[in-house]
Formats: C-alpha cells, sequence, structure tokens
C-alpha cells in the first residue's frame, strides 16, 4: 500500500472520510463496552513531533498508541537534531527507518509538506499555522454522534479566520455541508482557501444574522499560540463575537455549540457558555482519542471491516 499522509482534510477522499468518522465511533462503542482489548498495532512506534505545546494531542495521540498495543514517542526541538538544524528532510529520512508514522505539531505547514515528501511513513498533521484537520475530525464525530449524517446541514464558525476556520471550510468542502464564517472585517480566512469551496462557503459580518436557524456554531480563542502580543488589539476588534447563550438561542432549537479548547471564559464565550447543556465541548475533546484511533489504523492498515 502506497504510504498515505493526513496533512489536511483533503488527502482523503470524502468515502474515506466518511469511513473514518463512522469507524471512530464503532471504536469508541467497542471501547466503552469492552475495554483496550482491541490491539491492533503490537509493537508499532508512533513518534509524536511537538514544537507547539498541547494537552489534548499529546494525551490523546499517546493513549490511541497505549491502548492499540502500541507505543508513542514524545519529542520536543530540546530532544531531537532538528532543535540544532538538521535538515526536516533528513530528519523524516531516518524516522522513516525506525517507526511506523510521525504526528507533527508545529508552526510552518510548510515544513510539514517538507518532512511528509522526504518520509516512508504516514504523517499526520496534529496542528500547523494554516490547518488543524485531526481536531475537525472529532469535531464532525460528534455532531453525526449527536445529530445523525452533516450533510446539507448549516454550521457557523465565530472568530479568527485562522487554522480551525480553514479546517471548518475543508471540513465544509468534504462532509457537504453549509458554512457561515462570521469574522471582524481583517480577520477573514485565506481567500484562496475560501473560494476553493465556492458557494458552500459564506462571509457574514453580523453575529446575530449568521448564526439564525444553523445546527451548529463554532468558535476558538481570539489570540491563537504565537500571537499573544496582539492580544489586547484583537480583543477590540472582536468586541461584539463573543458567542452566548443569546446567540445560541437564535440558531435551531437543537443547535449544538463546539470549541476546541482551551476556551478563555469571558472573552470569545461567555462565563457560562460552556455549562449550557447545547455546549457539547467535553464529549469533543474526548472524541479526539477515538477519531485518531480511526486515522492511525486507517494510514497504517487500511480500511477495516467490523
Amino acid at each position: 500500500m502506497a504510504t498515505r499522509h493526513f496533512l489536511t482534510l483533503l488527502d482523503l477522499s470524502q468515502d474515506e472520510l466518511r469511513y473514518l468518522i463512522q469507524r471512530a465511533i464503532t471504536i469508541k462503542n467497542g471501547l466503552k463496552a469492552h475495554g483496550p482489548t482491541y490491539t491492533p498495532f503490537t509493537n508499532r512506534t508512533l513518534a509524536m513531533i511537538f514544537e507547539k505545546s498541547s494537552t489534548r494531542t499529546r494525551v490523546s495521540f499517546e493513549t490511541a498508541m497505549a491502548q492499540f498495543g502500541g507505543h508513542a514517542l514524545f519529542l520536543s526541538p530540546r530532544d531531537t537534531q532538528l532543535g540544532r538544524g538538521e535538515p526536516i528532510g533528513d530528519t523524516a529520512r531516518v524516522l522513516s527507518e525506525m517507526v511506523d508514522a510521525v504526528m507533527i505539531r508545529t508552526f510552518s505547514h510548510q515544513g510539514l509538506e517538507e518532512f511528509a515528501a522526504a518520509s516512508d511513513v504516514p504523517v499526520i498533521n496534529a496542528l500547523t499555522d494554516d490547518y488543524h484537520p485531526c481536531q475537525l475530525l472529532a469535531d464532525v464525530m460528534t455532531w453525526t454522534e449527536l445529530r445523525g449524517s452533516v450533510k446539507g446541514r448549516t454550521a457557523v464558525w465565530i472568530g479568527d479566520g485562522n487554522n480551525m476556520c480553514h479546517s471548518w471550510i475543508n471540513a465544509a468542502r468534504q462532509f457537504d455541508f453549509k458554512l457561515r464564517i462570521c469574522c471582524p472585517e481583517g480577520y477573514d480566512p485565506r481567500e484562496d482557501i475560501l473560494a476553493a469551496a465556492g458557494d458552500r462557503v459564506v462571509i457574514e459580518r453580523d453575529p446575530m444574522t449568521a448564526v439564525a436557524g444553523a445546527d451548529l456554531v463554532t468558535t476558538d480563542v481570539w489570540a491563537s499560540m504565537g500571537q499573544e502580543e496582539e492580544q489586547a488589539r484583537r480583543e477590540a476588534d472582536f468586541a461584539g463575537f463573543q458567542v452566548t447563550e443569546a446567540m445560541l438561542d437564535a440558531a435551531a432549537k437543537d443547535v449544538l455549540f463546539l470549541h476546541c479548547l482551551p476556551a478563555h471564559r469571558g472573552e470569545e464565550i461567555s462565563e457560562t457558555l460552556l455549562d449550557d447543556p447545547r455546549a457539547v465541548v467535553w464529549q469533543e475533546a474526548g472524541n479526539r482519542l477515538h477519531a485518531q484511533k480511526a486515522l492511525l489504523e486507517f494510514l497504517m492498515l487500511g480500511q477495516v471491516n467490523g
């Protein structure tokens, strides 16, 4: 089987992504019913390269490998020759000789692509400055678990046109739902990513208009990692874009709220929004484990029946 990478949602076909979502739900249900008895990764190793800090990403991938009977190696720039200037391609070639897959959480998407081009084993994007596709697998899994097929439904992104927004745009293309993006002027997503989605994605400036009748509302922090010095300016620019219970009241009666976490209560969301029953962020966070298990299994073993 040719090596497959997962750098964006566009690396898999629509059918493969739908398979992954259903497979993740099956894996989750099996774990709940029987415990971690399915161990297809005996003696397999995942290298995890972290140039950006993480809670959910590290815990979910490391636990996934352990429950599947494999092993995960945590590597920071301090632990590797990457931190001392070894070319990305050289590191990729070395790791390809030793491990079964590589997960990278980094800044430059171009650097990730360079690593994948030199790698003979699957490479997974666990977040770059441009995309966060693993989070979208968990998000669509959560939406599907609770509401069935997402095809033809309407999601609303409120906030910065950042890496999460870019991945929501790709998700609208791949899972065939409508996406309304609501952001202040000057914070739009990248034009090429937006244009490729065609009429599935529209930009709105008024949050209450954007959420009207929506099936799902989601957001992210206003200042991502590396943008901390912009915090004060962003807080001023995003005034009026805080997601509140009143905003959800304007959406569909069965609306769901998602947030990739960590959340800044009192900033991009109201202080009490995560306590609202329409907020399903803890289930969403937990689904990172199951969605990534399905992804790892698919990249290393292919599609599995049952």
